[in-house]
Parts: structure tokens; sequence; C-alpha cells
């Protein structure tokens, strides 16, 4: 099932006039950052290390001034934007679940890395104002990556320690997740539930879910890993 898809139309890398126009988006971010603010961070982080570093600090300073909603001056990135997509050529990226598994299905070859990073940060200007600036601090985390494509990307740019498999809801909600775990649903936003009854709820989770209360021996250790990780997730957001 594809989850998120980015479609963009670019000059050749070796065309004399560098240009980038966006084609179709389906980057679902309700709530933030959601598939569409991990597969614009995927996109991101696998072109990096293809990116001029001369670049780097302008790139940076464009997710800023995409994230302020200010004018973009063009060019960027020895890039310009335009809307005309004739005599481009077309590159799609897509995040994928199967099940419990999330991967990215990246189309790579036919752009320049910077055509890619453009493609996804001129996307995310076009997110609505609430979750536009999640998005491009998760972009901003994605530029710092240096590890694989892999699940371990997903659980880096969702903000989710690593020494765990989590769920997609946790991928792509991890607030909505941890009130889940926690049993904090009815609690009301989740930005405002105090950080004393995250602490309680969490301690009264963690003594029934020990074996010594009752709780399954099998299960003990996992339970145990997503209270915690949900505690840490919901009291880093306060």
């Amino acid at each position: 099932m594809i989850l998120a898809e980015l479609e963009l139309f670019h000059s050749r890398p070796i065309a004399p006039t560098r240009r980038v126009a966006l084609g179709h988006l389906d980057l679902p971010v309700d709530p933030a950052p959601g598939f569409g603010g991990l597969l614009l961070g995927a996109v991101v982080a696998a072109n990096m290390p293809g990116l001029d570093p001369d670049l780097f600090d302008d790139l940076h300073n464009l997710t800023l001034q995409v994230e302020n909603g200010q004018r973009i001056a063009q060019p960027r990135l020895r890039h310009r934007l335009q809307a005309d997509r004739i005599g481009l050529q077309r590159s799609t990226h897509r995040l994928v679940g199967e099940g419990e598994l999330l991967t990215f299905d990246l189309e790579e070859g036919r752009a320049s890395p910077a055509q890619h990073v453009l493609a996804a940060v001129y996307a995310g200007a076009l997110l609505p104002w609430g979750p536009r600036s999640q998005v491009m601090q998760v972009v901003r985390k994605a530029m710092r990556w240096a590890g694989p494509m892999d699940h371990t990307l997903v659980t880096y740019l969702s903000g989710l320690t690593r020494d765990q498999a989590w769920s997609v809801q946790a991928h792509c909600d991890p607030i909505g997740w941890a009130l889940t775990v926690l049993d904090l649903t009815d609690s009301g936003d989740g930005h405002r539930i105090s950080r004393r009854l995250v602490q309680r709820r969490f301690r009264d989770l963690i003594r029934d879910a020990h074996p010594d209360h009752g709780g399954s021996a099998a299960g003990a250790a996992a339970r145990i890993a997503e209270l915690t990780e949900a505690r840490r997730v919901l009291l880093q957001s306060k």
C-alpha cells in the first residue's frame, strides 16, 4: 500500500539550465509529521551524501524560510523552481506499507541530489501551516542522517529509540501512540497532560506489567519497553 508519494519533474543533471517542478503530491501529515513527513525526510537523507557541501548552508536556510512561510527567492541550490513541466524528466518517491513494515521506494539516477532535495523542501512549502514546522524539523534532522535507508531511518525520523521494532502508528503519530499505550487518550491534548500524570500512569502500568504483580512473564520485557518509550515520548513533548 502506498502511504505517501512525491512526484517531481527536473531537467537532466547535465543540462545547462537547471530546473525543478513538482508533480503529484500525496503527503499525509495529520498528525504531523505523518507519512508525508517521513517520506520527505527520507528523500533528503538519501541525497545528502551526493549534495555539494557548499550548498548545505543554503539548504538549511531554505528549510527555515519554508517553515516561516517566507518568500523563496530563486534560484536555490543553483536550481530554479518552475510550474511548467514541458521538456522535463519525471521521478517518483514513495513510502510503502506492508503490514507493520514501512519501506522507502526512492527513484534515483534520473535527477541530481540537489533536485531531489529541493523537491522535498518545496513540497513541504505546500503543506498546511500547522504541520509544516514539524515536517521541516524532520527534514533538518534527515540532513544529519548517516545510516542505511531502512527501518532505522524511519525510527530516527519519528524520534523513537532504535532498539525496538515499533508499530506503524508509533512512527506516524508518536504522541498519539504514546497516549494510547499509557491509556491517556481520554485525558485531552497530549501536550497539555501534566508530567505528574504521565509519571503516575507509567508507574501504575509498569507495576501491572511486572510478573511479580501478575503480569505475563513472556511479554513483560516488551511491555515494559513499550511503556518506557511512551513515557519518554510524552515527557519529551512537554
